[in-house]
């Protein structure tokens, strides 16, 4: 049973995968500047990268419109235009490899086996104790559900006794199992929190009824949506749900000298007007900020 449900996982994620193929072909008009190597920003890169240059960006999975898997090593999206162009900066190619949940990338490189995780990824101060985050977006956080929201899911006090689904060891997921004690203690259900190790799996939970809700990132969400048919809408919108401010950048160990080169590069690719040809061409005009920042985010999950 657990064998069919898993291949049935399996061919619907590439099923949708194909689906958001569309989307970057259409991407594709869009001409990305190419960038000339800035000397003193290579630099401050570790002298064992600048030697064989070459970094190692992680992800853990597809989390369009950033990041879209194209196998085992491929990456396109929002995410790997600018990798690519901040590479370009550094003076470096930046390969990608992609591993299983947040925590397979936070291991990952405290083991030294990656040097940075584009992401983009959440900064949070209980992140900051042992990683440092290179941001360059703002994201808000809602619900996809399915069309007509048959489960009348628009706030975390809807959730009581619903099948929300969320990203494993995210922000979203401790936010919901907060709100499911604030349930219990109010004398209401439960919330059944679903954690998934990726977007897809995540999105086609809801879709195939197996979830009531997904709880994410708009930016995301926003894209599955556009690509879902009219078969699902987005909820929450314009509300705090649970979170403050959110900053989301690329995620490198604490205190690790590619940071400085990396906010740098970033830098560079503001003032140049890359970063927002790559936001744009993407559509995410919506989660620009106006200058990259290390650890940005000050206020923890409420």
């Amino acid at each position: 049973m657990m064998a069919k449900q898993l291949r049935q996982a399996a061919v619907l994620t590439a099923a949708l995968l194909s689906v958001s193929s569309l989307n970057t072909f259409a991407a594709e008009s869009v001409a990305i500047p190419t960038q000339t190597m800035d000397p003193a920003i290579h630099a401050k890169l570790p002298a064992d990268i600048q030697k064989s240059g070459v970094m190692t960006s992680v992800n853990n999975g597809s989390f369009p419109p950033y990041e879209i898997v194209t196998g085992s090593n491929g990456l396109d999206g929002a995410s790997a235009d600018l990798s690519h162009a901040l590479g370009e900066v550094l003076g470096v190619k930046i390969e990608h490899a992609s591993v299983t949940g947040l925590s397979g990338i936070l291991s990952g490189m405290a083991a030294g086996r990656y040097q940075m995780g584009i992401g983009p990824i959440g900064d949070y101060p209980d992140r900051q104790a042992k990683n440092d985050f290179v941001d360059f977006v703002k994201e808000f956080v809602v619900f996809g559900v399915r069309k007509g929201n048959p489960e009348k899911i628009n706030a975390l006090d809807d959730t009581c006794g619903k099948r929300i689904a969320v990203m494993a060891g995210g922000s979203a997921e401790q936010v919901i199992r907060k709100q499911s004690e604030v349930c219990v203690k109010d004398g209401k259900p439960a919330v059944t929190v679903q954690s998934f190790s990726d977007q897809p799996t995540s999105i086609l939970a809801v879709r195939s009824n197996r979830s009531d809700a997904f709880f994410s990132s708009q930016a995301p969400l926003t894209y599955f949506v556009e690509k879902a048919n009219g078969q699902l809408e987005l909820t929450g919108t314009g509300k705090s749900n649970g979170f403050g401010d959110i900053y989301q950048g690329t995620v490198v160990p604490k205190d690790s000298a590619v940071r400085d080169a990396i906010l740098a590069g970033y830098q560079k690719l503001f003032d140049n007007g890359t970063y927002a040809i790559i936001m744009k061409k993407w559509g995410l005009e919506g989660n620009m900020i106006q200058a990259p920042g290390i650890n940005l985010a000050k206020a923890q999950p409420k």
